[in-house]
């Protein structure tokens, strides 16, 4: 990998977990996606691949998506997609869209109104 990053798609640093699988074998591999963009992904793990070696990759929201290993150096490799995917459905929110907090909710330090032994006035 040069210095000078000359990809174009936007990509996403994130942290979630991908099943892949070398094409043409009944076992898969579950790897950390480092960053994720529309073309491609690069992954960590113990997935041992070479550069032009076919895959499938599982991604929770998105589904199989067929590539290509792209470059390996190490623990991480790069997969090029064959199909462009919509990166944003594989994030998912931490926060939940509802404006309200849930029902069971409490306050973290529940109001003092009596302390054992001394008087309140």
């Amino acid at each position: 990998m040069t210095a000078i990053d000359t990809r174009n798609l936007k990509r996403d640093s994130l942290f979630l977990m991908a099943d892949v699988r070398l094409e043409g074998s009944v076992r898969s591999e579950r790897v950390k996606v480092r960053n994720l963009s529309d073309g491609g992904m690069m992954i960590e793990g113990e997935l041992i691949a070479s550069a032009g070696q076919r895959v499938v990759v599982t991604l929770k929201k998105i589904g199989e998506v067929g590539g290509v290993v792209a470059w390996s150096q190490s623990a991480r490799v790069g997969i090029s997609f064959d199909e462009p995917v919509d990166a944003g459905l594989a994030r998912t929110s931490l926060v939940s869209e509802k404006s309200e907090a849930p029902r069971y909710a409490r306050p973290a330090v529940a109001p003092a109104t009596h302390v054992w032994g001394v008087r309140q006035v």
